[in-house]
């Protein structure tokens, strides 16, 4: 379910990538790689043992139940085919879907109440963010161009901040992001708070978005 800011609401686009209901994930595995071109990777997924459910990975205090990759050359296993991603699904339709950072994008991630925050300032600044996830750990997770985790030291600096002052943390080469509708075990699933869009399919760079998050995460302390 696509989040909205302080009562407002886009209007619908057609060509967009539907929310989690109703789409296997399987099928949004496939959409994510062939109508946005970002590499995906199927991840552990949700068994239930003893009426309890949990993570494929067979570890009972697993921190992301059935959202983190499976195998330890998750990189090389990443995929932008929409063919090979449809295969992999249907050998484990139940598996998370990862998207790799580092690739067609960073992710710059925040508390949930910044995220909130910083999302209403874009909006008034007349911004337009990439997609947006927000995740059941209560963090929100902002699509940019790749680049932003050797640039955001430096941005936030020019911005009066000290880096290790703000929980703002960009993910790149090496890291990844679960994207909807992967479930966090009994936390929830994946959301976007916003969804992509032909709107929003030319991702901004870190520099356009910076301002608002470090704002946000500041006033977030």
């Amino acid at each position: 379910m696509e989040e909205t800011i302080r009562g407002t609401e886009a209007a619908p686009l057609t060509g967009q990538i539907p929310t989690q209901r109703g789409d296997s994930l399987l099928e949004t595995a496939v959409r994510y790689a062939e109508e946005r071109h970002w590499d995906v990777l199927p991840g552990t997924w949700l068994e239930t043992v003893d009426g309890v459910q949990r993570c494929s990975c067979g570890d009972p205090a697993c921190a992301a139940p059935g959202a983190h990759p499976a195998r330890t050359d998750w990189t090389a296993q990443a995929t932008g085919s929409a063919t090979v991603a449809r295969g992999l699904w249907q050998k484990r339709p139940t598996a998370s879907i990862l998207l790799p950072t580092g690739r067609t994008f960073d992710a710059m991630c925040v508390a949930e109440t910044a995220g909130f925050l910083a999302l209403a300032r874009m909006e008034r600044m007349g911004l337009t963010p990439g997609p947006v996830t927000r995740t059941p750990e209560r963090r929100m997770q902002f699509f940019v161009l790749p680049g932003a985790c050797a640039k955001l030291p430096g941005l936030v600096r020019e911005r009066g901040w000290s880096p290790s002052s703000l929980d703002l943390v960009a993910l790149g080469e090496g890291a990844y992001v679960a994207a909807p509708p992967t479930r966090y075990g009994t936390r929830g699933a994946v959301q976007w708070a916003r969804r992509p869009t032909p709107a929003n399919r030319w991702l901004p760079d870190a520099g356009e978005l910076i301002s608002a998050l470090a704002y946000a995460c500041g006033r977030d302390r």
